[in-house]
């Protein structure tokens, strides 16, 4: 399952990076994103908010996932020169922390859409 809706996620970031090309802030790519998704009508959360669970308790404060599609892939965007790596950790941090197996990081400013996609699986689900 993760493996398609990961097939599919990747053809609709695609779809947007062949539409708008790069340099264009990260919302506007987000936006898009999730209008090609619901248009292959799937379940896309923009800009979750999830409580952090610390040691069982749950603590003031929270993250938020760029997208969750199908209340199991995580999608983090970012529209930057080069992804470093706290951007992998994050994504890493944020499979952790919403107990999902599977994360997209794509970085919309690239030349060709592929050369910015890179799938995270949490070893530690």
């Amino acid at each position: 399952m993760d493996d398609l809706l990961s097939k599919n996620v990747i053809g609709a970031a695609i779809e947007v990076h062949k539409e708008l090309g790069p340099g264009l802030l990260e919302s506007v790519y987000r936006k898009c994103l999730v209008y090609e998704l619901r248009q292959a009508t799937l379940d896309v959360k923009e800009e979750l908010i999830l409580p952090i669970n610390y040691k069982g308790v749950v603590i003031d404060g929270s993250f938020r996932l760029d997208l969750l599609v199908e209340n199991s892939l995580v999608i983090e965007l970012k529209s930057v020169e080069r992804i470093l790596p706290i951007h992998h950790a994050q994504i890493i941090s944020y499979l952790k922390m919403s107990n999902k197996s599977t994360g997209l990081l794509i970085n919309f400013n690239v030349p060709v859409l592929k050369q910015g996609i890179k799938r995270f699986v949490n070893s530690h689900k």
